[in-house]
């Protein structure tokens, strides 16, 4: 499966809403899971993640907490809430296991358009599917 072809967007948007593996949850507090869990239960928004070289993005449609759809868009108009990009060396950086959450904090993929303030209060959702993204596996 080749990154940022219709196969692997969904391929992304059926391992997002299935959201993070035992083995994942396993690895942090049963609070923050709790966090997460309550983050997700009514959320809907609409991302757009972008590679910046490439005008390239999966764009993934969030309705009721679950993943409803998932696209590939070329070019500059995205319609999203939050539109985030990054170069394509930052994909390959977390696709070789760069932590989501730093990648996002130090700006390696930044949010572009939308509502600061509200993409950031569910941020750890959003870094633990971003997380769950990165590890599709497909060939550049």
């Amino acid at each position: 499966m080749r990154f940022f072809t219709a196969e692997w967007a969904e391929a992304a948007r059926a391992a997002v809403d299935a959201g993070p593996t035992e083995q994942d949850r396993a690895g942090k507090l049963p609070a923050y899971w709790s966090w997460i869990d309550r983050a997700r239960a009514g959320y809907t928004a609409r991302w757009a993640l972008g590679v910046r070289d490439s005008g390239e993005y999966l764009v993934l449609t969030w309705k009721d907490g679950h993943c409803t759809d998932g696209s590939i868009v070329r070019g500059p108009a995205v319609e999203a809430e939050y539109v985030l990009a990054a170069d394509r060396d930052v994909w390959r950086s977390l696709r070789e296991g760069a932590d989501p959450g730093r990648v996002v904090m130090y700006r390696g993929l930044r949010l572009e358009q939308g509502d600061v303030l509200a993409f950031f209060r569910t941020i750890y959702f959003f870094v633990e599917s971003l997380a769950v993204l990165a590890r599709l596996p497909a060939a550049p």
